[in-house]
């Protein structure tokens, strides 16, 4: 009996001390609506659920601090280090190229997406025009990418790596966020992402959809979608790689843009650029004029030497590549000095691995690996004890011009 008694008490003990080190590995912050916002492991992590408003209040509401930290150092800030840019035949401040990028591709912004914009602009107290105009900066996002599938990798699973390299001297690490979106009748994702950003150029759903984004050329092509809308609308779409292939090349597009698409489920990936006058897939393993070295089952894209740093890793390691190959293939120098963050996603499973910049600047790619999985994340619930902030009806946004960036 005492022995029972004892192992009975250990097993308890154990609940006990796992209980508590979750609660430390997981804390609700405060909630919104059917929103809400978490601390794992000292990454923050936003739940969004709703109609569009709803969302884009939440994610206000719950990221206030950071979202009108970050603009108004976006807006405000770093726009006075910059000399006039040439936009056609003028010189103009940074604000107004890219109010005038705005009004060109404004006609083309789905509906729902306006509507997040203003419950963005409600919940988190800016001006609906700095909303809008801060959404635009990820259309100057530069970067690499990959996926791996079958004969190159060790279990035959697919794995693909985005490496975003741009401006680590913003400071946008410093508002980085994993959020998690419920959009009312469309599909779960998640957006690896920063404070008040509503696109993305970095997020995976649950039908085992993952896309990354690289920059190119052809500035000035501006009448089409943005960017990272288009990439936000295959992701909250897609069920399929051909579904999601489709977002990118059935309507009007800009500049030039390259990106990796892959689907966990059919183990399948293709290179793609979708630019304002080309649409062209790369098969895994196919030759290209920009990328002269393909290696079975790979799709690579890069460019410089990074791309020949990239295609010499992958055929070095190729047939045994696992997850924590697939991380080292994104460290430097494929990953460049200025690199934001690096994501491997495990489509299949859901997995995926995220590291940011440090706070001082150094790039991603020498940064610890922070794993999640998000079927998981899909099924956590908030602390219902947590703070809760009320949510505002539509009606109270719309107050274009009356609110600021300011951080006080």
């Amino acid at each position: 009996m005492t022995r029972v008694y004892v192992l009975r008490l250990c097993v308890l003990t154990c609940l006990w001390l796992g209980t508590m080190l979750s609660a430390a590995w997981a804390q609700t912050l405060a909630r919104c609506g059917q929103g809400w916002l978490e601390q794992v492991d000292g990454a923050l992590v936003l739940h969004l659920k709703g109609t569009p408003y709803e969302m884009g209040y939440q994610h206000g509401a719950l990221l206030r601090d950071h979202v009108r930290q970050n603009m108004h150092h976006l807006l405000e800030v770093k726009a006075r280090e910059f000399t006039l840019v040439q936009l056609g035949p003028l010189k103009v401040t940074p604000r107004a190229a890219i109010e005038t990028i705005l009004r060109i591709e404004e006609p083309y912004i789905d509906a729902r997406y306006q509507e997040e914009l203003r419950g963005l602009a409600a919940g988190s107290g800016l001006s609906l025009a700095d909303a809008k105009v801060g959404n635009f900066i990820p259309e100057l996002f530069h970067c690499s990418g990959f996926a791996l599938a079958n004969t190159a990798t060790q279990d035959g699973e697919l794995y693909h790596g985005r490496v975003l390299d741009y401006a680590v001297d913003w400071g946008l690490q410093e508002h980085a966020v994993v959020i998690v979106a419920e959009p009312n009748g469309r599909v779960p994702w998640v957006n690896i992402s920063y404070a008040g950003f509503i696109g993305s150029v970095t997020g995976m759903n649950v039908e085992h959809i993952s896309i990354g984004e690289m920059g190119g050329g052809g500035l000035g092509h501006w009448e089409g979608r943005p960017m990272a809308l288009i990439v936000r609308e295959a992701l909250e779409t897609a069920t399929s790689l051909e579904e999601a292939i489709a977002v990118f090349r059935d309507g009007p597009r800009t500049c030039q843009y390259f990106y990796v698409v892959a689907d966990g489920e059919t183990k399948q990936a293709v290179g793609m650029e979708a630019s304002w006058n080309v649409f062209q897939l790369i098969e895994p393993g196919q030759k290209h004029e920009l990328l002269p070295n393909p290696v079975p089952d790979c799709v690579l894209l890069s460019a410089g030497d990074r791309y020949q740093e990239l295609s010499r890793r992958a055929q070095a390691r190729h047939g045994q590549f696992t997850a924590a190959d697939a991380l080292q293939l994104m460290s430097r120098p494929v990953a460049m000095k200025s690199n934001l963050h690096n994501v491997l996603f495990a489509p299949k499973s859901t997995d995926f691995w995220v590291a940011h910049a440090s706070r001082d600047g150094r790039p991603a790619a020498e940064q610890p690996y922070q794993k999640f999985n998000l079927r998981e994340l899909l099924n956590r619930r908030p602390n219902p004890s947590s703070p809760e902030i009320p949510f505002a009806p539509q009606a109270a946004a719309g107050e274009d011009g009356e609110k600021t960036t300011s951080a006080r």
